[in-house]
């Protein structure tokens, strides 16, 4: 498939996934206890990684995150001419999916592009627990380390590129239970800059982090396959224990 059309898919398939995910909380006028929203957030993210990978994994490899990409490459197993264009399509999804999340969201009176209105990220006064800068940047690295890194092993062959759906919409279910009460759920910079564009003010003040940190978690997963891939050839090559894996 031609770039132009990988790109065209992966910011379908980023919007999709900003939009059902943040209309998650920024829709949702009944749902009373803070868990029970937690919870519908981080499965809402997750069932939209799991249907967004099925329908576009094949078409674009299912990025749909600058972390995501960058991991790749620093992988070797995506070319880094490529990443810039993928990153811009990917932050352009979030934007067409926040913007019609805010078209739907302002008809309900009384709407408020606020943190538990909108899905936006913050650490500090703005996070949803009050967690301090520290804390948001180490749930931020490791949540998003672990999605990259199982992004990256779930495409090293087809058995497991068959399983990729459902496995990576369930860690990011399982990350995002951990992360919204801490940062609100970042992970992915498109999806931060998506709503921090509507809230504006402090939402953009402290955006910064949510492309830094994520991107950073995504290098080192990217750098950590690329090492473990190359000590596995060496033990091969030497006829090690597992020279016959």
């Amino acid at each position: 498939m031609k770039l132009g059309e990988r790109l065209a898919v992966e910011a379908a398939g980023t919007a999709w996934l900003v939009f059902v995910g943040c209309a998650s909380t920024a829709l949702n006028t009944s749902a009373s206890a803070p868990g029970w929203n937690v919870f519908e957030m981080a499965a809402a993210f997750g069932l939209a990684q799991t249907v967004a990978a099925y329908a576009c994994g094949r078409a674009s490899s299912a990025h749909f995150n600058p972390a995501v990409t960058i991991g790749y490459a620093i992988a070797g197993r995506f070319p880094t001419r490529d990443v810039a264009p993928y990153i811009a399509a990917q932050t352009a999804g979030a934007l067409a999916g926040s913007t019609l999340l805010a078209v739907v969201a302002s008809g309900r009176p009384g709407f408020a592009f606020t943190v538990s209105d909108f899905g936006s990220n913050g650490y500090g006064e703005h996070s949803p627990g009050e967690y301090a800068l520290a804390a948001v940047i180490a749930i931020e690295l490791a949540m998003t380390f672990a999605f990259v890194l199982l992004h990256i092993v779930m495409s090293a062959s087809q058995p497991r590129r068959r399983a990729a759906p459902v496995a990576l919409g369930a860690c990011l279910t399982a990350a995002y239970l951990i992360a919204i009460p801490v940062s609100n759920g970042g992970l992915n910079p498109a999806r931060s800059t998506g709503s921090a564009l509507f809230v504006g003010d402090w939402a953009l003040d402290q955006l910064w982090l949510f492309w830094a940190v994520p991107m950073l978690g995504g290098l080192v997963a990217g750098a950590f396959h690329r090492l473990a891939l190359c000590r596995r050839a060496r033990i091969k090559r030497r006829g090690g224990p597992f020279g016959e894996a």
